[in-house]
């Protein structure tokens, strides 16, 4: 019965993770709001409101509360969380009673962000409240050994942000965090459609030719995908076919600024800690891990051995779970 009331929540820019001890992962779902404007009450929220964008009324709008990892919007994510705490208690067969949470924040967050995480948290009635850096979080649920003194390199892409980060002694030695991740692919998807086809395509469209032709920066056989869209000079609806290659081009941008964030990284890596990571390499987690060619691509650039988490995509969710038991060590490392 105690257990259940610890839980962690991963609260991505693109989805809620919901993790309990004895259960793991009992919710996943985006991180989109319904409202009705002229009354500001929620209609929907998680997957019932991810269904909705771009196809809903005028009066009707579907938003994410939350902007590169941290809260955009204030209310309306306290909203949110309010129905995702209901959601669990009800999956969890009871009602929780002021939980101890614990939830990620992104390494680069400032006092004040984090504190708006925190208030949220509390006023959708949770006792305490534990908050942990996004990239310690990914390497404990990643299964890395966090406590102990040897460089762990965690490359956590997410909705919002990239993390890296090299962790050591239960703490994050250097970290940088950068505002690009999977939402900004889907923006550099839809901008090359716009500007090379003269087409209109939606986040949705977008998302799904990330995921099904979308390719790091490597020599791969080429796949092929037709997407339907608006032309811009006709205003009517058209279909194109769209190759991987092009993908290359379009998020060709994006992905070098994330590679940048993991050199600087690793340059600032203590001297002592660099034969680590030689030997142990770096770790892929977050939806953006699962890109096809990634991990071949990270590692012909950087010349050391990587690997993708067991879960990519519920990585920071299992490791804010697994963190309550060591949140006391944790806490210490960080005084």
């Amino acid at each position: 019965m105690f257990n259940t009331t610890e839980i962690g929540i991963d609260l991505g820019t693109a989805n809620i993770l919901v993790y309990t001890k004895n259960k793991g992962i009992i919710l996943n779902e985006p991180s989109v709001v319904a409202i009705d404007t002229s009354t500001r009450k929620v209609l929907a929220v998680g997957t019932d409101a991810k269904r909705m964008i771009g196809k809903t009324p005028g009066q009707i709008v579907a938003v994410r509360p939350l902007k590169d990892g941290v809260i955009a919007d204030y209310d309306m994510t306290t909203d949110m969380l309010k129905h995702i705490m209901k959601k669990a208690s009800r999956k969890l067969g009871m009602s929780i009673r002021k939980p101890t949470v614990v939830v990620c924040t992104p390494s680069g967050a400032t006092s004040v962000e984090r504190r708006a995480i925190q208030d949220a948290i509390k006023s959708s009635g949770a006792k305490q409240v534990h908050l942990i850096e996004e990239p310690v979080a990914a390497a404990i649920g990643a299964d890395l050994p966090v406590e102990e003194p040897t460089a762990n390199v965690v490359v956590d892409i997410g909705g919002g942000t990239t993390e890296v980060a090299i962790i050591s002694f239960g703490g994050v030695v250097t970290c940088h965090s950068i505002r690009i991740g999977g939402d900004q692919l889907d923006e550099d998807i839809i901008q090359y459609i716009r500007k090379n086809y003269n087409l209109l395509i939606g986040e949705r469209t977008a998302e799904e030719m990330k995921i099904e032709i979308g390719h790091a920066l490597v020599s791969h056989d080429e796949k092929k995908m037709e997407i339907r869209g608006r032309d811009l000079v006709t205003g009517l609806p058209k279909t194109i076919t769209v190759s991987s290659f092009e993908m290359q081009d379009a998020m060709r941008e994006s992905f070098l600024h994330i590679l940048e964030a993991i050199r600087s990284t690793l340059e600032d890596c203590p001297p002592e800690l660099s034969g680590d990571i030689v030997d142990r390499g770096v770790i892929l987690t977050g939806g953006g891990a699962l890109i096809n060619g990634l991990q071949e691509w990270v590692s012909e650039e950087m010349i050391v051995p990587v690997h993708i988490a067991p879960n990519p995509l519920e990585s920071v969710a299992i490791g804010t779970g697994k963190s309550l038991s060591v949140i006391n060590k944790l806490l210490k490392a960080a005084k």
